[in-house]
Parts: C-alpha cells; sequence; structure tokens
C-alpha cells in the first residue's frame, strides 16, 4: 500500500506542492510574458481598431438625440431599468424562498452558454441575463439613433457589435465556469498551461496579440495538405506557376489557369483529398496550372496593382499558352484576385488581345459602392493608418489583415478560441482550414493603397477610371464568356455586390450560381458532401433580389454544374499533357517553395 502525504495542516501535500509549482511557474510565465511584450514593435494607432473618432460621434449622435427626441431615450431607459430591476427582484425573491433555481429565462440559446450552469446556477444565471438584458439595451439605445449617413450607420454598428461581443461575461475567467471549473479540477494546471499558450503566441507574433487557431505543428504543406501531384514549371518574383499532373488519359483542348488571392495562399483548393477542388478539376478531364504567390516582404515596398498584373497574371496567362502550345486559356480568379483578373481582362480587351477564352469569378466585387461589414475599415481614418504603416515598413504585415479579418468573426475568430486556448489551457485543434487561415501574408505597401484607394474608396473601376499599365480600363469594356460563382452568406465578398457588379460586364454570356454558407465552405463544397447547395437563373438580369426570387435551388454542391459550364467552353478533347514534357523545364514538386515561405 502507498500513504499519501499530508501537509502540516493535514492537506493532501501532493496537492499543495502541484499549486506551489504551478505558481512558481505562472510567475515565470509573467516574466517571459513581460519581455515579449517589450519587443511590440510600435505601430499606427489607427490599425488597433477603431479611432476615437468613431467613439466621438456615436457619443455626439447620441446627445443630439437625447436633445431632438427626449422621449425616445427614456422610453429607453425606463424600459432598460423595468426589466433589469424586475430580473433581480426576481432572483431575490427566490433566494429568499429557499429556491434555488433561477427565475424564468427566456435567453434562448446561444453556444457560447453551453455549459449547463447557467441555466441551473442562480449566480451564473443572473450574469446570462443581466448580459443579455445590457446587450439589448446598448443595441437598441445605439440602433435607434437618426443617423442618415449609411457609413456612419455601419461603423456605429460595427462599434456596438464589437462591444456587446467583447463584455460577454464568457470572455472573464471570473464569469466563465468551463474554466472555472478546469482550474479547480487541475489544482492550476489550466490556467499555467493557458498563460503558456498566451505567452507563446505573443511571443511567436513579435509582442502582437494574435489567437493561434489550430495546432500548427499538425500540419505540414506538400505533406498531408497541399498533396495533389504536380509540377512548378515557372518562376519569377511574384510567383510560381504549378502544372498539375493529369489523371485522365485526355483532356480538355484549352487549359485552365488559376489565380488564388495572395492574402492567403494557394492551397485552400486543395486541402485534402475528399475536399480538393484541384484534384476535382484534373479528375474532369483539365489540364490544369494554379499561380502559387510569393509572400512579400520589405524589397517588395513599391510592387503594385501593375506588377501583379504584369508580372503575374499577364505573364502566367503566356506561360500557360508557351507551355501548352495553345492560343487561348480559360482563367479563374479568386476574391482579389478575381478583381484583379477582371481588370486583366478588360485591358486585353483595349489592347485586342483574345488570350483568354472565357473567365470564371469566385467571390469577387468589382463594384464596391456597397463596401458591406468592412465599412468600417475603409474610412479616411483607417486607411491613412494604413498608408502611414506602410510608408514606414515596406509591407502591411499579416497581422493587421489577420487582425482585421478576425474582428469581423469576432466570437468565432478570437473570443472563443482565446477561451479555449487562455483560460481552458487547451491546445488548438488539427484542423485544415484553420491551420490555413493563420497561414496568412503580407501585402506590398504600394499594392494595399492602389487596392484601397482606387477600387475600394473611390469605385474607379466601374467608373473606368482605374489605370493599368498605362492606361485607364473599364469593367464594362469585358465581353467574353463569364460565369462567376458567389456565397449566400460571405461577409467578404457580399453577394449581393457581387452580383452588382457582375451586372456591369460587357460580356452578352453570363452565368451567376449563388452557392449556399460563405466565402470559403461555399466554395470549397465537393460533390461528394451533398452540404450546401445553390441557385441558378437565366437570364442575369434586374436586381440580386428579383434574381434570387426568380432563380431553381438546387441541392448539392455547384462544382458540376460549373463544370458543363466550362466544359462548353474548353474545346475538344487532345491526350492529357504530362508537366515537363517538350523540354519544359520543372523547378520544384508541387506545392511549389513559394508557399513555404521561401523568399524570391
Amino acid at each position: 500500500m502507498t500513504t499519501v502525504e499530508s501537509g502540516p495542516d493535514g492537506t493532501d501535500g501532493s496537492k499543495a506542492a502541484r499549486l506551489k509549482e504551478n505558481l512558481r511557474r505562472m510567475e515565470e510565465l509573467g516574466q517571459r510574458l513581460s519581455e515579449a511584450l517589450a519587443r511590440r514593435r510600435q505601430s499606427d494607432p489607427a490599425l488597433n481598431g477603431p479611432s476615437s473618432e468613431v467613439y466621438i460621434k456615436a457619443a455626439a449622435h447620441y446627445l443630439a438625440e437625447i436633445m431632438q427626441n427626449p422621449a425616445k431615450i427614456l422610453e429607453h431607459q425606463i424600459a432598460w431599468w423595468g426589466r433589469t430591476l424586475t430580473h433581480y427582484v426576481d432572483a431575490q425573491h427566490a433566494l429568499a424562498q429557499g429556491d434555488l433555481a433561477p427565475p424564468e429565462d427566456k435567453t434562448g440559446k446561444d453556444r457560447r452558454f453551453a455549459n449547463p450552469l447557467w441555466d441551473s446556477n442562480p449566480l451564473f444565471n443572473f450574469v446570462k441575463q443581466q448580459y443579455f438584458l445590457n446587450a439589448e439595451a446598448v443595441t437598441t439605445a445605439l440602433s435607434d439613433l437618426s443617423i442618415n449617413d449609411p457609413v456612419e450607420r455601419r461603423r456605429v454598428d460595427y462599434f456596438i457589435r464589437q462591444i456587446v461581443d467583447m463584455f460577454s461575461p464568457t470572455n472573464f475567467l471570473a464569469t466563465n465556469p468551463d474554466a472555472l471549473e478546469k482550474a479547480v479540477a487541475t489544482d492550476g494546471e489550466s490556467l499555467v498551461r493557458g498563460l503558456e499558450n498566451l505567452v507563446r503566441d505573443i511571443e511567436a507574433n513579435d509582442g502582437e496579440m494574435l489567437v493561434t487557431l489550430a495546432d500548427p505543428n499538425a500540419f505540414v504543406v506538400g505533406r498531408n495538405i497541399g498533396t495533389a501531384e504536380g509540377s512548378v514549371v515557372y518562376r519569377n518574383r511574384m510567383m510560381e506557376v504549378i502544372q498539375y499532373a493529369p489523371t485522365t488519359e485526355k483532356v480538355h483542348k484549352t487549359p485552365l489557369v488559376i489565380f488564388p488571392p495572395w492574402i492567403n495562399k494557394f492551397y485552400i483548393l486543395d486541402l485534402k483529398p475528399q475536399n480538393s477542388l484541384i484534384r476535382w478539376i484534373v479528375d474532369q478531364g483539365y489540364t490544369l496550372f494554379v499561380v502559387s504567390w510569393v509572400n512579400p516582404d520589405a524589397s517588395y515596398a513599391d510592387t503594385g496593382m501593375d506588377d501583379y498584373i504584369r508580372d503575374g497574371f499577364l505573364r502566367a496567362i503566356a506561360e500557360v499558352r508557351r507551355i501548352t502550345g495553345e492560343k487561348q486559356v480559360n482563367a479563374v480568379g479568386y476574391c482579389i484576385a478575381g478583381t484583379t483578373l477582371a481588370l486583366t481582362l478588360a485591358h486585353l480587351k483595349k489592347a485586342g488581345d483574345t488570350s483568354v477564352k472565357s473567365a470564371t469569378f469566385f467571390t469577387t466585387l468589382t463594384d464596391f459602392h456597397d463596401q458591406g461589414e468592412f465599412t468600417p475599415f475603409l474610412t479616411d481614418d483607417f486607411v491613412d493608418g494604413i498608408e502611414r504603416q506602410v510608408t514606414r515598413d515596406g509591407i502591411l504585415p499579416r497581422v493587421f489583415m489577420s487582425r482585421t479579418f478576425s474582428f469581423l468573426r469576432a466570437n468565432d475568430l478570437i473570443y472563443q478560441p482565446a477561451i479555449r486556448n487562455y483560460m481552458l489551457g487547451e491546445a488548438p485543434p488539427a484542423f485544415d482550414l484553420l491551420f490555413w487561415n493563420g497561414d496568412s501574408t503580407n501585402l506590398p505597401g504600394r499594392m494595399a493603397v492602389e487596392y484601397l484607394r482606387g477600387l475600394c474608396q473611390r469605385n474607379e473601376f466601374v467608373a473606368g477610371r482605374f489605370p493599368v499599365l498605362g492606361g485607364p480600363v473599364n469593367v464594362a469594356d469585358i465581353d467574353l464568356p463569364i460565369c462567376a460563382v458567389a456565397c449566400e452568406t460571405d461577409h467578404i465578398a457580399a453577394w449581393r455586390t457581387s452580383f452588382e457588379g457582375f451586372r456591369h460586364f460587357g460580356s452578352k454570356d453570363k452565368t451567376f450560381i449563388l452557392s449556399e454558407s460563405g466565402h470559403i465552405a461555399g466554395i470549397v463544397n465537393p460533390p461528394s458532401r451533398d452540404k450546401y447547395g445553390h441557385w441558378t437563373h437565366q437570364p442575369v438580369e434586374g436586381d440580386a433580389d428579383e434574381w434570387k426570387a426568380a432563380a431553381a435551388f438546387h441541392r448539392g454542391s455547384w462544382w458540376p454544374r460549373w463544370g458543363e459550364w466550362l466544359g462548353a467552353h474548353s474545346g475538344a478533347m487532345v491526350k492529357a499533357r504530362i508537366p515537363g514534357a517538350k523540354g519544359v523545364e520543372i523547378l520544384a514538386p508541387a506545392p511549389g517553395t513559394y508557399v513555404q515561405g521561401v523568399p524570391a
């Protein structure tokens, strides 16, 4: 038999020793945290969140409302006081009666409050209900303000959402039952592991706070994600061009080249075999080329949109034609690369160049009059901050892009992962999509400013004023066959705005497909899953809601439907093309070197 050593007061000695050791480790981690934070580089204050101007304007609107509509403000206040006090009295009455059950709870289901204690424990339930009452009061008060400017309206709405999400009681240790239960069960070990995770994240990001979403050691690009067989057949300072190995004896005559966005890396289209769009396209009998963009450093400070078009899009199209011997290619652009593909096509039209036979656009914006959820980040205060930052650094560092995108879905991409990693002390999950999401890239300073000012703020493409290689281009000049795929819940490229931009194209052959789900899941939607459906309708006219009302809904992935459209524009079947044939030099196996972060 073994005996448990007791402390001087009769407590479990091993338990006391664990607590003492955990306190020692927390002291060490606290020192590391201080050192890591000290290494944080100074960044422009405008990039760290809504500027003080947003708070001042929100307060000014509220004061104006008090002066102009005091009755409405008083009505809000009285309603909030009444509900808050009623709930407090009900809770006190239950306790006075010796009933430990909380009062009636009508807050509904919210996965942040999944722990049963939020419903059964009087204290936690009281905190939860008060949070929802306060959140409703704040949201109602500011939402009812008379703000005529739609940009200011969206900025205030964004501000409200951020405040309400941030102050959720689940985000604080003292009011998070999951974290408290685990801390007690592990003698504080979970808090120590959480602090280790926090320190590791801050150290890895040079003092910046960026939550790790996925286990960084679970995936290696080219080993267990991004594994489709192919070869790098061209490389310059902007990109690598990957030609994928055929899986069919014959392929369509017209080759296909995909331009992914350079904000993230191309292997979102090849995460694993069962959801790889790259593999699916090859299996349908296409000679497929995919561009892998370089991750720029400060030496790319003067790289602009023209460089991406000339040394990226035009060069890739020329190389695909050279390698295959074909006069024309079909092209696909995804997100920002779709916008830039459209700019390229408008330029080619002006030049009388017919190198592109048809084009497909995934979640692409060409008309930026409605900036959607990005409105708070496209006003001058924020863009001015970006311009100052890139003037100093030469690039827009990936941390700012990642943080901006994360705040658009703060509960999913900031607070819930932070709770899991830092409060519960858990390791980030081995999730390929989140791993890819964290594998973001920098943006060249000049390109970032040109895109934000010329396209997003001034909407120059639709107006026919955006300059490409020395001359202005207009989206209306594009007249080749086009297909656009938008996603119903896309918060980055809102489908209605995508549809509106699509209507400006001069093409007579237009196909529009609306997929269920969002910016990524709506695109990476293989037929084998039978998960998300899609809508189609011809002709593509009227406004977006009219089009959708008339559209037919189809179960399952849009991939086969697009495959039929693409096949109709891809010519006859010919013998499959092998990478490296006819003396073409193979520079590296897929997925190449740029995706690994190897510099140009």
